[in-house]
């Protein structure tokens, strides 16, 4: 057994024996889940908060602790708290029918967990649409010893998009029409701009394709129309952060969206990264970073000058921006940064990385292509004459006649800056606005290792897929209402392989166990709760199997997760031979 599994059977075992014995808890909280009112400045609507707000009271915390959380249920509902990165017995964890069987309205459950890690994490619903309807908070973890970076102030900045339909109505929308959110849909006026810069021709065979596929390069967010709020506030709202010139700030950020990944930049200040996911990285300057749905990463800024700053998050879709601000007094506005010119997906993002192509008139008999899981396609004439065959895509589209010798790809992006977590020539791939450096997965590196590094004892595969034109999202081609649960034993490592077969980026997020992510470091992988996957990708992450029980695996992206991106996780066995409570079945990988 390594040394990460023994440690933590040890601190969960002493930390719930301290617990029943009655030991006082440190950290102990009440809340309540109640029906609120969501402020915009745009728009009201009534959703769902703690203790009276949303979002909820930041829980502070202290490594070596014992929790106690008393949550009382005022909805007319049943509801959850899920205790998002922590690392708990699974009991506690928050999942209902999975972990235990949620709250009763008008009930009040007790949770009870040692706490064994710090860092900047979050808590929100795991019941229905209530997280989206506004069910969310911070928790900060104080560590032990010194952290290894000094800074003077601290401040969570908790983004979340907000959305006037409530969340369910939100699903029927999608499942109506998956195009119902899509403002960002390609005119007449566009496509008369495509001709005027790339031909007719090669603008008409570009839409042909795209309409084989039924679907669009726009299609990168599922859901817009929402306003971003920092800490519940909008733009105009104008959140605040106060410094005095000279001080270092640390600032958590935590990515509570249902469905917005968000660029972050603080025009006119360096940041460093120190933190991802609760976990302390070797510290990497950046100008801007992508934060994933779930994901936290903490930087520390250092503003020198007697003014106001913006801290500025605008969607990946560039559909949508909020702007908070740092700053020496109260009342202060940093100015606002425009939104840049939306991305666009291209044939990269569709799992067709192109190898070695020529696209010219002429056919390549000898082209191929590379696609998400490895494969290659051998021999496939994409020259000046009209396709007779058809592609048939993961969601079980088929593409008929598609013409790829007249399709101008220079306008697809495929000169974007490199970057190993996105396919080549991806519409995606992020750059920064000053043209400064773009964080990017690869520049994680863990500042100290959690587990012994070993080999893994086998591999999983996972491959994302779903039907866009039914909104149905899935693993393996199969939806989690129909699918067996993943069955692993404890003491293990193993390795789970994603290979993303939609347009869509998916981030994965793993209950109860750490994800080390393979950025090809060793032991030195940076160890995180989510781990995003870009279209057309395979990513590998690596888990030691150290928690027994039943735990939530899924994508993040809500409307996702219930449309069944998700599965059950079985760990048998443990420390004292403990086994989940499944029986055996046939499992996936």
């Amino acid at each position: 057994m390594s040394f990460g599994l023994l440690r933590r059977a040890s601190l969960l075992g002493a930390g719930m024996a301290a617990a029943l014995s009655g030991a006082a808890a440190a950290g102990e909280y009440n809340l309540t889940v109640d029906r609120v009112t969501v402020d915009t400045g745009s728009f009201t609507r009534t959703g769902i908060g703690y203790n009276g707000a949303t979002p909820g009271p930041v829980l502070r915390l202290k490594e070596g602790e014992d929790a106690t959380i008393n949550v009382t249920n005022n909805l007319s509902e049943p509801t959850s708290i899920h205790w998002h990165g922590l690392i708990l017995p699974y009991e506690q964890d928050g999942v209902p029918g999975i972990s235990y069987d949620g709250i009763a309205p008008g009930e009040t459950f007790t949770y009870r967990f040692p706490i064994v890690q710090s860092g900047t994490y979050w808590f929100h619903s795991h019941t229905g649409f209530q997280e989206p309807d506004g069910a969310y908070g911070a928790i900060i973890i104080e560590p032990e010893k010194r952290e290894p970076f000094r800074y003077d102030r601290d401040y969570v900045v908790q983004l979340t998009d907000a959305h006037p339909h409530s969340g369910d109505r939100i699903l029927r929308n999608l499942k109506m029409m998956p195009d119902y959110y899509n403002r960002q849909q390609r005119t007449l006026l566009d496509f008369l701009k495509d001709s005027r810069e790339q031909g007719f021709d090669a603008a008409l065979s570009d839409r042909a394709a795209w309409g084989d596929m039924r679907m669009m390069p726009t299609d990168i967010e599922d859901l817009q129309g929402f306003t971003p709020l920092i800490n519940g506030r909008s733009t105009g709202q104008n959140w605040t952060g106060l410094f005095t010139p000279g001080e270092r700030i640390r600032l958590r950020f935590i990515n509570s969206s249902a469905m917005t990944y968000f660029d972050i930049r603080i025009p006119g200040l360096k940041m460093t990264v120190v933190q991802a996911d609760g976990n302390n990285v070797l510290p990497v300057p950046v100008d801007e970073f992508r934060i994933a749905v779930a994901e936290t990463y903490d930087v520390i800024v250092q503003p020198k000058e007697d003014r106001a700053y913006a801290i500025f998050a605008e969607s990946m879709a560039r559909t949508a921006s909020v702007r908070g601000t740092l700053a020496t007094a109260e009342g202060m506005e940093a100015e606002v940064p425009e939104l840049r010119a939306p991305p666009r997906l291209t044939m990269a993002d569709m799992g067709m990385a192109h190898e070695g192509m020529d696209h010219g008139s002429m056919a390549v008999g000898g082209m191929s292509h590379t696609m998400p899981d490895g494969t290659v396609m051998q021999g496939m004439d994409h020259g000046a004459s009209q396709m007779s065959g058809s592609h048939t895509m993961p969601d079980g589209t088929v593409m008929q006649g598609m013409n790829h010798g007249q399709m101008d790809h220079s306008t697809h992006g495929m000169m974007a800056a490199s970057d190993p977590f996105y396919a080549p020539g991806s519409g995606l791939t992020p750059t920064a606005a000053n043209g400064g450096k773009f964080l990017s997965y690869d520049d994680l590196r863990a500042q100290k290792p959690l587990y012994e590094h070993r080999e893994a004892t086998r591999e999983i595969e996972l491959r994302l897929t779903g039907n866009m034109e039914r909104y149905i999202w899935s693993i393996n081609g199969i939806k989690y209402a129909d699918a067996e649960p993943i069955r692993l034993q404890y003491g293990e490592r193993v390795r789970f392989k994603f290979v993303n077969e939609t347009m869509m980026t998916h981030p994965m997020h793993l209950h109860g166990m750490w994800s080390i992510l393979d950025t090809g470091k060793g032991k030195w992988n940076p160890v995180k709760h989510v781990v995003s996957v870009a279209p057309g990708t395979t990513v590998f992450m690596e888990t030691e199997v150290d928690a027994p029980g039943q735990w939530a695996f899924h994508c993040h992206l809500s409307y996702h997760a219930d449309s069944g991106m998700f599965r059950k996780v079985v760990v048998e066995g443990g420390p004292k031979g403990k086994a989940a409570a499944l029986p055996a079945k046939k499992t996936e990988g």
